[in-house]
């Protein structure tokens, strides 16, 4: 006789101190104990580029597009989501993260049963958020804004 088993992994994440209970998403919480931990969710391109080449780029394009924001998009590192074409998009300040993750979408050519998970320095950015907060809050120091995709969440079982 076969029997149905369901797995449940069960985690327990207390706020930081210092923090109030509200100030914290549960996606925000698992990338701050993430974070603390030591793991980061590096790009490829950071890594392969060197910083002096990718900030003069960067200052290039913010200078010749002040309205528009530089992003880099990476598959995550254990996803099997298909690779996109290209890494770097130029897209408008009043873009929302929904309406790049839409486009991403399209472009990697996903199901639309399939997930595709969005994440900006091991969080998960609200979808209704403009990018041009996403970028004033999280891009980097040679000017690009690094997001990461993954078929499944990467911080769940």
């Amino acid at each position: 006789m076969n029997q149905a088993h369901n797995n449940y992994i069960i985690c327990f994440i207390s706020i930081p101190p210092g923090k109030k209970n509200t100030d914290w998403s549960v996606s925000n919480l698992l990338g701050y104990y993430l974070a603390a931990s030591g793991f980061k969710m590096t790009s490829q391109y950071q890594r392969t580029v060197p910083l002096e080449v990718r900030r003069a780029e960067g200052e290039r394009v913010r200078a010749k597009h002040p309205d528009k924001i530089p992003i880099i998009v990476e598959r995550a590192a254990r996803s099997r989501a298909p690779e996109l074409d290209k890494k770097k998009y130029l897209v408008p300040s009043d873009l929302t993260v929904g309406q790049l993750c839409f486009l991403i979408r399209q472009r990697v050519s996903l199901r639309s049963e399939e997930a595709l998970f969005f994440f900006v320095k091991n969080s998960l950015p609200p979808s209704s958020m403009p990018l041009s907060a996403v970028y004033e809050e999280h891009h980097e120091e040679d000017h690009f804004l690094y997001m990461t995709y993954s078929n499944e969440s990467v911080y769940g079982a």
